[in-house]
């Protein structure tokens, strides 16, 4: 830390070189002992805790310290020393020295706390988000909004390098469909008009391509009004990066080494490069999911063709209407329980599959409700395909193919817990390409576009466009680390016909095209160049490296699982007069 005229160090870089020094520290009392004689404060700020003494022999300091208690704001002056050797603290980076107090002055007392700092204790969130200044204290908080700091000035210093250009967008704009829900700003000036805050820059990025900017990025606030969960919040930041005149493998190719950049500066640590890639039909086949963890085996097989025509039933049947048969391979656990496997069972039905079967490979032949109903041949094949021996469990399930195997990813992410098979400290990344480029909404009776509908189709596929619309991919792009998605991306349309095709396609009328999107059409007119780019989930990103379960313990001011901020009391209500110059009126609902 900078020294200023109140302190000329930081509690926690004060080390053996430092003996003898005379200092000025200013803190938190994180802990306080008073040993009769001696009175010992381990005094906090955000670069760490050091000892503190206050000894008889300094009678104004051994005073002040007797009074003080945790989290009391003191500043102390005195001499660095180095501690007795059988006093050592090797936890502590400071831990060889300590502070002997000349003065000891307290800044400001504090109340009794609704929770303890330094104990570590688990307290329940709604407590730390009422008291977040105080959960902020805690170490674990400063750490992990220090790494967020960190990682986002890696990614500057990088993307510069890059000759990227950082831009701000704004943040009022006007309605564009985006699949959430949009937060509404009324508009004083306007009466009955709204901006909206942006769900993403998109097309603002998209335009600035068009404006001959090349290569842009920023680290984006993004809203959007939409249930939440671990992983989300209503206002988020975004890695947004945007480039012209590049193919796929170049946006894939950068982001890899933004990543790994990003990853040696904050911990230290390499990223082997390249990712792998799967297309987005592999991920599903073999993970069952598109957001694959790969620090784990446990890889689905489709057994269609080996057991569509057994002597289960069930597998024939379902073979015959068009599904599949999927298997996971479990690795000595022919041994399972019962209990064990019924709890698979409801994470099966709970996907909406028919059921789990079993098969055990046991030394005395395979066991378990279609065992007698395969044919020696068909479970060698099984075996083989599989890679199954004895004293392995398979694991079966016939259902549709997407429900087949969505349901056997459930099971291998809850078998990868449950059995600790994820190594710790793992990081595993992944692209996921060749997405579908719409997929068809039965609500909605219309085709949605699968990520949005300024994503480029792949240009073999093109002749297909309006005859086969779902045989389309997408020149997409999704970055998975450790089962979670982290980035999202795309080459993106930049010919007006072609998003013109795209939106008839979404049943958008070209009136309503142009009451949406027409600044952006319109642009396309003007030299468009060939462009495309990704954004980072910059919030999950440092929520994976952190090590924690969720967003909120990587963002400063979270906002619940309702979206309330329970320390400012977000949302409330407002003034009568401030809704009427806006020009709104609140109807309650009987």
């Amino acid at each position: 830390m900078r020294p200023t005229r109140m302190r000329t160090h930081g509690c926690g870089e004060l080390r053996v070189q430092h003996a003898g020094q005379s200092v000025r520290l200013c803190g938190w009392v994180h802990r306080r002992r008073d040993l009769g004689g001696l009175v010992f404060l381990d005094l906090r700020d955000r670069s760490g805790i050091v000892q503190v003494v206050a000894s008889p022999e300094a009678p104004s300091a051994h005073a002040a310290a007797q009074g003080v208690r945790a989290e009391y704001v003191v500043r102390v002056h005195g001499t660095v020393a180095l501690r007795p050797a059988h006093t050592v603290n090797p936890k502590l980076p400071t831990g060889e020295v300590e502070v002997r107090a000349d003065r000891l002055e307290v800044l400001n007392p504090a109340r009794t706390l609704p929770f303890e700092i330094a104990s570590g204790e688990v307290v329940e969130e709604g407590v730390r988000l009422r008291y977040r200044y105080l959960d902020l204290r805690r170490p674990s908080m400063q750490h992990n909004l220090l790494l967020r700091h960190r990682l986002a000035q890696a990614a500057r210093a990088f993307l510069s390098a890059e000759g990227f250009v950082e831009i701000e967008t704004p943040h009022l704009i006007r309605a564009t469909p985006e699949g959430a829900r949009d937060f509404l700003v009324p508009s004083r000036l306007h009466p009955g008009k709204f901006y909206v805050l942006p769900q993403s820059p998109q097309l603002l990025k998209q335009i600035l391509m068009v404006a001959g900017f090349d290569r842009y990025f920023q680290l984006a606030r993004c809203f959007r009004d939409e249930d939440l969960r671990a992983d989300r919040q209503p206002e988020f930041t975004q890695i947004d990066l945007e480039m012209s005149f590049v193919e796929q493998d170049d946006v894939l190719e950068l982001s890899e080494r933004l990543v790994a950049h990003m990853v040696r500066e904050v911990l230290g640590q390499e990223v082997s490069l390249p990712f792998p890639r799967l297309t987005y039909r592999e991920a599903l086949t073999r993970y069952g999911t598109d957001k694959p963890d790969l620090r784990y085996g446990l890889e689905i097989t489709d057994l269609t063709e080996i057991l569509g025509h057994s002597g289960v039933r069930l597998f024939r049947e379902v073979a015959e209407s068009g599904g599949a048969v999927r298997a996971l391979r479990v690795p000595d656990q022919a041994a399972m329980g019962r209990k064990f496997l019924d709890e698979l069972v409801e994470v099966v039905t709970t996907e909406g599959a028919r059921g789990l079967v079993h098969l055990s490979l046991t030394h005395n032949g395979a066991r378990g409700p279609i065992a007698k109903h395969l044919a020696p041949g068909e479970l060698d094949a099984l075996c083989a395909a599989t890679g199954a021996r004895t004293g392995d469990l398979v694991l079966l399930v016939a259902d549709a193919p997407e429900r087949a195997a969505s349901a056997l990813g459930k099971v291998r992410q809850e078998l990868a817990r449950r059995l600790d098979l994820i190594p710790a400290g793992a990081y595993r990344f992944c692209w996921v390409v060749e997405f579908p480029l719409l997929e068809y909404d039965p609500e909605e009776g219309r085709y949605v576009a699968k990520h949005h509908p300024f994503t480029a189709p792949v240009d073999e596929d093109l002749p297909h466009l309006e005859s086969d619309p779902l045989r389309v991919r997408a020149k997409a792009h999704d970055l998975v680390l450790n089962g979670v998605e982290i980035a999202g991306g795309s080459i993106r349309i930049h010919q007006r016909e072609l998003q013109e095709r795209i939106f008839r396609l979404l049943d958008l009328t070209p009136e309503r095209a142009h009451e949406r999107f027409g600044f952006l059409l319109e642009a396309f007119q003007y030299g468009a160049p060939p462009h495309g780019g990704i954004a980072f989930g910059f919030d999950r990103f440092v929520m994976l490296l952190a090590g924690e379960k969720t967003i909120r313990d990587v963002i400063a001011f979270p906002k619940t699982a309702s979206a309330t901020d329970l320390m400012m009391g977000a949302p409330s209500e407002v003034d009568p007069e401030q809704l009427r110059e806006v020009h709104i009126a609140i109807v309650r609902e009987p």
